[in-house]
């Protein structure tokens, strides 16, 4: 039969040479399938890396899956592409690639290089098209001021086909633009600075939350095609919205029309399955030793973010790709030429991989999810580190969820689990997640970690999230952890979004705006987020009350904040503080706020005392709500006419202009004669402060006992 296939190529020698020696970063600009004109005729320009294969066909529907009309040539370089244009087919066309290999094996793959795919269970990859009109030009100039590490990050993290679907059909998954019609106003009105997507690369098993890649250039055709998934990030933009891409860099799965054996050969993959198989997840690890595969992976990072205009991409799985044996036993992994157990190749992949994204796009963030304690993740290739802007704070997270999900009364015991991420907290540039991984496969959601009764549960889940959001550190949140969800996420429906019409969860969502604005207007929060200049602890050490007070700093010594966290379920009356400085402090943010479905408690503002107090030359009384937190700022606006007190006089309370000398002198004595009142226990009943509103329990209920067993 005549082969239907004319010689042309997209290579130059230069390209090949650079592809051989694993320095060509837009690949997809040269592989794949292409539309275009040649000797007068459209059609398609095809090209694939198989340097094992004795053939390569196109199959497709154009010519009715027939592997003997339609044969590739091999370039006579001995890179192994097989390349080739065929006239007359152009965008939409199904296609795949037969290969027979040098042992007489025949294989049917999909096009790597793919730029859409069809809709799963189907496998055939299409002749496709990222060409868009683009209309974010005022996001992309002004990106970098937007994705700076000393600017606010708040990301709210999301799976596309739960997030929400079609209320008249449960079942029925929407498409990119119609999660653009409900995602944009909505993160808008959070007050998240950008989106996560978790993997939306196509996937063949749906399960898999998009973890198990094999379309790596192709957008999921589940949700649209292309230039759907363009426009839902065309709009974040628009709307001063960033986007980023969970990337999966470490394994793939061994799906027959896949990666795995690509022509009949471990091409992609290690062929010793004690370096090439995933033993967690069942896939298989990429080769990072070989040139052409560090070169496609790249150009993959590099394709979404020029391409798909991303403004950053989640690296999965970094420390499973740092570590030869990890999740294996002895004798299941080969040590490296040191005898060591770091993956030297994997090593130098991403270091390769950092330098040349921002070496492209110098205002994008690459975030590391690695979760030991391997040095300098987060610090420049040319210090000795990894390359990458950020890295999850996973201890933070662990050593967090785990004090919170603890009954208040034998929290003090375990006081250090919270101070502890302080010692360590400026060594990356970390992010605090708060990711799926954590309310999925038993772990339970976010609501149902909490101890005590519905009131109880919901006041730490806030004190929780405040605590979070005034940490050193950039934000991450799972989507339904803002309103509360109660049940563990389920991939295969949507949120339940009708818990919004319920107080104890439109609260939560209520403070999770609030607390996004105040991170995004306070410079202290945000300024110096990485370096030990934006902390300082007043007491971190008062494990017996379970109460922490520390200060975050900006630039300026005028935007310090105060935060001071009651994280038992007991109204503290005259708690004294110390101050970082003179003047009125007024609260900002309050997470017992009756607005949150708080008890309400009110806190006035305070002038600072000269009394010192925690190594504060200023103090003052404070009533700390029950769970509860408070942020305060100085108020600058409204200062005090009164002379200066000198640092040695201690007088139990500031002047006022309001009073009168009895006054004064009649106050200053109750102070220091008025008996402190005496303090409920934490398992005493909390006072009701004002009339419980609907919807609203008694705000002190009791904890549930427990045997003396429990008692950690």
């Amino acid at each position: 039969m005549q082969n239907s296939v004319e010689v042309y190529s997209l290579f130059t020698d230069f390209d090949v040479s650079l592809f051989r020696s694993g320095k060509h970063f837009k690949l997809y600009e040269k592989f794949g399938s292409h539309t275009l004109l040649h000797n007068g005729s459209s059609g398609t320009y095809f090209a694939v890396w198989a340097p094992n294969a004795e053939s390569v066909s196109v199959i497709g529907n154009f010519n009715g899956w027939n592997p003997y009309s339609h044969t590739l040539y091999v370039r006579w370089d001995g890179s192994g592409i097989w390349e080739g244009f065929i006239p007359n087919i152009g965008v939409g066309e199904l296609y795949k690639y037969h290969i027979r290999s040098y042992q007489g094996e025949t294989l049917e793959k999909s096009d790597p290089f793919a730029l859409q795919s069809e809709n799963p269970p189907r496998t055939a990859s299409l002749v496709s098209t990222t060409w868009y009109e683009w209309q974010d030009e005022d996001w992309m100039q002004a990106r970098h001021q937007h994705n700076g590490l000393n600017k606010p990050i708040s990301v709210y993290e999301m799976h596309l086909g739960s997030w929400i679907r079609d209320p008249d059909d449960p079942k029925r998954l929407l498409n990119y633009r119609e999660i653009a019609e409900r995602l944009v106003p909505y993160v808008k009105e959070m007050g998240f600075t950008h989106v996560e997507l978790l993997p939306i690369m196509e996937h063949p098993y749906y399960p898999s939350w998009g973890y198990q890649i094999t379309g790596y250039f192709a957008a999921s055709a589940r949700y649209g095609s292309p230039q759907d998934l363009m426009y839902l990030t065309e709009q974040l933009h628009i709307n001063g919205i960033g986007v980023v891409l969970d990337w999966v860099p470490s394994h793939f799965p061994g799906d027959a029309h896949g990666l795995y054996r690509f022509d009949g050969t471990h091409l992609y993959e290690h062929q010793d399955p004690r370096q090439g198989y995933h033993p967690d997840w069942g896939s298989y690890i990429f080769n990072y030793g070989r040139n052409e595969v560090r070169a496609f992976l790249i150009s993959n990072a590099i394709f979404w973010l020029e391409r798909y205009h991303a403004d950053g991409i989640r690296v999965d799985a970094v420390a499973s790709m740092l570590y030869l044996d990890y999740s294996r036993n002895e004798g299941e992994w080969i040590p490296n030429e040191y005898g060591g157990r770091e993956n030297l190749q994997a090593v130098s992949f991403l270091k390769e991989l950092n330098e040349a994204i921002y070496g492209y796009f110098p205002d994008v963030q690459t975030i590391a999810e690695e979760s030991t304690s391997w040095p300098g993740v987060s610090r420049p290739v040319y210090s000795g580190g990894l390359g990458f802007g950020m890295k999850w704070m996973m201890g933070w997270m662990h050593d967090t969820l785990e004090y919170f999900s603890r009954d208040p009364l034998y929290r003090q015991h375990h006081h250090g689990q919270l101070t502890f991420s302080m010692l360590y907290a400026f060594h990356e540039n970390f992010m605090l997640p708060i990711s799926h991984d954590e309310v999925v496969h038993g772990k339970e959601s976010m609501v149902n970690k909490m101890p005590g009764d519905e009131w109880q549960r919901f006041a730490n889940l806030r004190v929780l999230y405040l605590y979070m959001f005034t940490h050193p550190g950039t934000k991450l949140l799972f989507m339904g952890c803002e309103f509360g969800q109660i049940t563990e996420w389920n991939y295969n429906q949507s949120l339940d979004w009708h818990l919004m019409q319920h107080k104890p969860h439109s609260g939560i969502f209520e403070f999770i705006k609030s607390l996004n604005h105040l991170y995004r207007t306070e410079p202290a929060l945000y300024e110096h987020s990485f370096s030990p200049e934006g902390f300082e602890w007043i007491e971190g050490g008062d494990a017996q009350n379970s109460v922490l007070s520390y200060v975050r700093r900006g630039l300026k010594p005028e935007n310090d904040l105060l935060i001071i966290l009651n994280l038992t379920p007991v109204v503290r009356y005259f708690y004294r503080c110390g101050l970082p400085s003179q003047g009125e402090w007024i609260v900002l943010l309050s997470s017992d706020d009756d607005n949150y479905y708080g008890s309400g408690i009110e806190h006035p503002p305070v002038q600072a005392e000269p009394i010192r107090w925690m190594n504060k030359d200023w103090s003052a009384n404070f009533t700390l709500p029950p769970l509860g937190g408070l942020v305060l700022k100085q108020n600058h606006e409204k200062q005090v006419a009164r002379e200066k007190v000198k640092q040695s006089e201690k007088i139990p309370l500031a002047k006022t202009d309001n009073e009168s000398p009895v006054e004064k002198k009649t106050t200053k004595r109750r102070v220091k004669e008025m008996p402190e009142p005496e303090v409920p226990t934490v398992e005493a009943t909390i006072p009701a402060t004002k009339a419980i509103k609907e919807e609203k329990p008694p705000v002190g209920h009791r904890m549930p006992k427990r045997n003396s067993s429990n008692d950690e």
